[in-house]
């Protein structure tokens, strides 16, 4: 018999850095068992925001997917700005290069809805505009 999902939810947390919290909290899991098994995980990626999905059952037990680092915070490194532009369509915020874009695009290609580069990097280039970085 399959275990009876109670809760889904979407975090965000700095790689190897999880801590019981009030977010985990409302999840309903065994928080100090999540905590050392995603800073487990993770520990390669220090530095990073993990995004993860947390399935909680039932019986307090749980299940938990780890997505790519967002784009927004990808093309603000690569561009070397700490914000987005507050008005994207006459204040531009910084700039990075088609090699960066595609680097992004190729890192991003697992969660994203595309089928190939060419429409991962066109994904990827909408999120830098509405962020007021250009493409050169």
């Amino acid at each position: 018999m399959a275990k009876r999902v109670t809760k889904v939810c979407k975090l965000q947390f700095m790689a190897g850095q999880a801590k019981p919290g009030p977010a985990l909290a409302s999840a309903g899991i065994n928080m100090p068992q999540f905590c050392t098994s995603f800073n487990d995980a993770t520990k390669d990626r220090m530095g990073e925001l993990v995004p993860v999905i947390i399935t909680a059952y039932e019986d307090k037990s749980f299940e938990y997917v780890l997505k790519t680092t967002p784009a927004a915070v990808k093309l603000k490194k690569a561009a070397g700005i700490d914000k987005a532009s507050g008005n994207p369509k006459t204040q531009k915020a910084g700039s990075i290069t088609k090699e960066q874009l595609r680097e992004i695009a190729e890192y991003k290609m697992p969660d994203l809805n595309a089928n190939d580069i060419e429409a991962a990097m066109k994904i990827v280039a909408g999120t830098a505009r509405n962020m007021g970085i250009e493409i050169k």
